[in-house]
């Protein structure tokens, strides 16, 4: 068995709480909240944080797909970022949407991204400054990125059919309940469509927050490599799709492996069960 890593493959991917708060107005960073609840932002924020609506801001409106490299621009320019700004995303639930933010500007090509260890939650506990004022940045000229990196980090309904086929490594990072099919939603959250439970054929379940201590900050190295490695058979030789309901809890677990863990070669499944549960013919398990 290969050694456990016993640091972070890039803990330059990680900010401290008590580092940010010293550093909430250095030039060439900015910080940008991103939460399940877009109602949060407003009731207090970190200063100097923007706010990104996962849905509003980085979906299309219409396909059931990613904004255009134009639009992200857009959204890019009037917060304030440049290419050469260092974005440092937070939210609730254990960050678990800023993680989905940070995969989204990935996808674009910004790769000066960062995650504030413990989110909003170890913030606030903390009794770090919070505030309603909503900062303004005058805007930039973000240029349109040439691409999406979809080949890169992302993966789609067929290539995650043959990464089931082949045996290759699959983490479901639902619910165990979604993984055995008991229920189609998370627990206390509502139906939102799925036809058929389950998981797909080979899957290993690992929920996403496995990775996460109570404070909400992400686990040591060696503890995750135990989770990963051990338990998922994922490893650097080894080619990982990851998947949840919409592609947004598996970005969590995107980002350890990636970053944490230093796997190049992750891509998230954001079809994920929504689109695998409806599709005509899609191979389902339902065992545990």
């Amino acid at each position: 068995m290969a050694t456990h890593p016993t640091q972070y493959a890039h803990p330059e991917a990680l900010v401290e709480t008590d580092w940010l708060e010293k550093h909430l107005k250095d030039e060439g960073i900015r910080i940008v909240e991103s939460n399940e609840d877009v109602l949060l932002y407003d009731t207090g924020h970190i200063p100097g944080a923007v706010h990104i609506d996962w849905r509003a801001d980085l979906q299309d409106p219409v396909i059931r797909d990613y904004i255009s490299p134009e639009k992200f621009a857009e959204l890019c320019s009037r917060n304030g970022i440049t290419r050469d700004t260092t974005c440092i995303f937070y939210g609730d639930k254990a960050n678990w949407w800023a993680c989905y933010a940070l995969w989204a500007f990935r996808l674009f090509g910004h790769d000066k991204v960062k995650i504030l260890n413990g989110g909003r939650d170890k913030w606030k506990s903390e009794g770090r400054p919070m505030t309603r004022d909503v900062p303004k940045y005058p805007k930039t000229s973000y240029p349109a990125p040439k691409k999406r990196f979809d080949n890169e980090i992302r993966a789609f309904f067929d290539e995650a059919l043959a990464q089931s086929k082949s045996g290759k490594p699959l983490v479901d990072v639902r619910s165990p309940g979604e993984y055995r099919g008991e229920i189609t939603h998370m627990p206390e959250y509502p139906q939102e469509g799925v036809l058929r439970g389950g998981h797909i054929p080979g899957a290993k379940s690992m929920p996403w927050k496995t990775a996460t201590n109570d404070d909400s900050t992400f686990k040591p190295a060696s503890e995750l490599a135990k989770i990963y490695f051990d338990q998922c058979g994922v490893g650097p030789e080894k080619d990982t799709v990851v998947y949840c309901r919409i592609g947004e809890r598996s970005s969590h677990t995107w980002f350890v492996l990636t970053y944490l863990l230093g796997l190049n070669n992750v891509r998230n499944y954001d079809g994920s069960w929504t689109e695998w549960g409806n599709k005509v013919g899609a191979p389902i398990e339902k065992s545990a």
